[in-house]
């Protein structure tokens, strides 16, 4: 028996979780679990429910299309792990821990590559015997930086690109090549701070909360679909050295939780935002 999963998106109208359920029926499948929203400012329903059975996955869908309203988004996925690829430049602190649970198979996805703009992880992601692509950027132009960039994610079929602290800010030519496959992942300072050594600024401004944020990239630095958040506190009695440590394990653990919606498909961007089931 499989399992898959179905994500269906489209205009609400009354009926739609009955005429689903009745197509799901006919084809013998079996509801596992199931989650809907309705976003009453754009009138816009969503579905996420988890399947069991056998099903050829396009008939089903085309069967679907014809009982929903014109325009329905609707995904029968089968539920296996899927592909990623990671972009680092030198922080070790998330991508080794995605490169921890890939190894001990808590990740639900293969890792098939790490490409980055530093060689200071090469040996890292060596033990792990995953290609490593190192493409320097010293010196270089961001166009032809990120064609070589492309030129190598290019060698991969891969479902989600991870930027793991990658340092580089992409360009919307980029961006538009994999829209909503690309994750990132940056702290959340209150207030916010830039620039060099946000966690010392955030010391010398005495800061109570340090967080992190992983969102899908878009064209506006930072400020793409939210995934996943977290915050914690902090206080006067920590060095920024001691700032910048919980900041990162709070980083790392925001981006390991935003994967993993991310590879069990409980996730539809809508408008600048991410609903998650």
């Amino acid at each position: 028996m499989k399992k898959y999963i179905l994500k269906i998106e489209c205009q609400d109208e009354k009926g739609l979780i009955y005429r689903i359920c009745d197509v799901v029926f006919k084809y013998h499948l079996n509801i596992e679990t199931n989650n809907e929203f309705v976003d009453y400012d754009s009138n816009r329903f969503f579905m996420r429910a988890s399947l069991a059975g056998e099903v050829k996955t396009a008939e089903f869908v085309g069967t679907l299309e014809a009982f929903l309203p014109k325009g329905a988004i609707i995904e029968c996925i089968e539920a296996t792990k899927k592909n990623i690829i990671i972009l680092a430049t030198k922080e070790a602190h998330c991508i080794g821990d995605l490169l921890i649970k890939f190894d001990s198979g808590e990740l639900n996805a293969n890792i098939l590559a790490v490409i980055a703009n530093r060689e200071n992880l090469k040996e890292l992601v060596g033990r792990f015997d995953i290609p490593f692509h190192y493409i320097n950027a010293d010196g270089i132009e961001r166009d032809k930086h990120e064609k070589l960039v492309l030129e190598a994610m290019g060698k991969y079929k891969f479902d989600y690109a991870v930027l793991a602290k990658y340092m580089r800010i992409l360009s919307p030519n980029f961006v538009k090549r994999y829209p909503k496959q690309i994750i990132n992942i940056h702290h959340s300072f209150l207030p916010a701070f830039i620039g060099a050594n946000p966690y010392k600024q955030a010391y010398e401004r005495g800061v109570k909360i340090i967080g992190a944020t992983a969102h899908f990239v878009n064209d506006d630095l930072d400020e793409g679909p939210i995934i996943a958040q977290d915050v914690i506190s902090v206080n006067h009695e920590m060095s920024w050295q001691q700032m910048q440590k919980a900041g990162r394990s709070c980083e790392k653990n925001v981006l390991s939780a935003a994967l993993d919606l991310a590879l069990e498909d409980r996730l539809f961007v809508h408008k600048n935002k991410v609903i998650v089931f």
